[in-house]
């Protein structure tokens, strides 16, 4: 997203533009994924004097306003990334802690059920698993046991 763009978006809802603003957004562009400290990582080598409190109102404003989003991929901090990425589904090694990505359609079914039987609206673009991958389960790495 360009800046003249952020600018217009955070004016037509009566805010603007803050540097640690613009350096936010910029640092979840750059990283893709990314937690709220490894964004304030990112920052603090732009700009020292951002705190982790600036990120985490910023990261919440930004996802308001429908530019990133965000899933939880482990017990810690929820996972940013661009609202207008490719949506996926995640799955999280527990053995290794490997991310994959995989097609939100493969969980369309589940989805059409649960609006069938439950009139729940899943968004399957924002769905992490958990599991044992292959290598872990096959005892490639990891210790290969299984919960």
């Amino acid at each position: 997203m360009s800046e003249a763009t952020l600018a217009e978006l955070l004016r037509s809802r009566g805010l603007r533009l803050t540097p640690q603003r613009q350096l936010i957004l910029q640092a979840v562009l750059d990283l893709g994924h990314a937690t709220p400290e490894q964004v304030h990582h990112a920052v603090r080598e732009v700009a020292a004097g951002v705190n982790i409190t600036t990120i985490y109102r910023t990261l919440e404003l930004l996802e308001k306003l429908g530019l990133v989003k965000h899933t939880h991929l482990s017990h810690g901090s929820p996972t940013y990334h661009a609202a207008n990425e490719h949506q996926h589904a995640h799955l999280v090694c527990r053995e290794c802690g490997m991310i994959d990505e995989v097609e939100p359609e493969l969980l369309r079914p589940v989805a059409d059920r649960l609006a069938a039987e439950r009139g729940f609206q899943a968004d399957i673009g924002h769905v992490a698993l958990f599991g044992i991958c292959g290598d872990c389960g096959n005892g490639e790495h990891g210790n290969g046991e299984q919960a």
